[in-house]
């Protein structure tokens, strides 16, 4: 059998794919969630082949749910969004359920995500996720996986980033999370009015700055309001000129 776990906050859109599943003997849905935190806790419990995931969700939106979780099951993304569907793609979704959709769509859809669950066929990396990401709407806020709990960091409390081999450090209220990202993803994510990158290793919150510091001929060290001191490269002091314009 091939467990299934449906997440999606709409009770409609969930009894529609628990019907047609019915008809397939091959495929059990094992859990049904309304959000991406329980459906990121059935994942880790349940361990299922194949999940049918929303995009637009409360609490935590289905992107935000596969940055969290260990290991990724088969995706039929079902959502009435349409913009999302590149992304969905590039995520190596088994396939792309715009609603209202019909029998057949579906069955076909649940057909090439069966052939993957017995193919063995892998999923897309975390860099994919990040990458569809990016023409998503301006990142406001950043969810991290910290030992059991979830955690959602508002951008407005989040003073630096640093780099840290295949992670990021992130720096919010006097404490550390690492998450693996991309320094080019948040450069290019983060808003351009509240964050400038200056350094290979650093991109600090432009109103967390207390003050600069010439630290050789072509570096500074940047002071910031919680006490951290952050390098700051030529380009990077050339680009906090350019937004703090002076």
């Amino acid at each position: 059998m091939i467990k299934a776990i449906i997440i999606d906050d709409e009770q409609l859109a969930r009894d529609l794919i628990k019907k047609f599943l019915s008809e397939n003997s091959t495929v059990e849905v094992v859990a049904e969630c309304t959000n991406g935190f329980d459906g990121a806790k059935a994942i880790a419990e349940h361990k299922p082949d194949l999940i049918f995931l929303d995009v637009q969700m409360p609490k935590l939106t289905g992107f935000e749910m596969l940055e969290i979780i260990d290991e990724r099951p088969i995706i039929i993304f079902s959502t009435a969004f349409d913009q999302y569907a590149i992304k969905a793609f590039e995520q190596s979704a088994a396939d792309y359920l715009l609603k209202p959709y019909s029998k057949a769509r579906f069955q076909e859809a649940l057909a090439k995500a069966i052939g993957q669950v017995e193919n063995k066929q892998p999923n897309g990396t975390i860099e994919k996720v990040l990458e569809s990401k990016q023409a998503q709407e301006q990142l406001d806020r950043v969810v991290i996986k910290n030992g059991s709990k979830i955690l959602i960091l508002s951008i407005d409390n989040i003073s630096h980033f640093e780099a840290q081999d295949d992670y990021v450090a992130i720096y919010s209220e006097g404490k550390k999370y690492l998450k693996q990202l991309t320094m080019k993803y948040l450069e290019n994510s983060l808003p351009k009015d509240q964050f400038v990158r200056v350094h290979r290793s650093f991109i600090v919150a432009i109103a967390g700055i207390d003050k600069l510091e010439p630290y050789s001929k072509d570096a500074f060290i940047a002071i910031l309001k919680s006490g951290d001191k952050v390098s700051v490269s030529r380009s990077g002091y050339n680009a906090l000129k350019e937004a703090l314009n002076f």
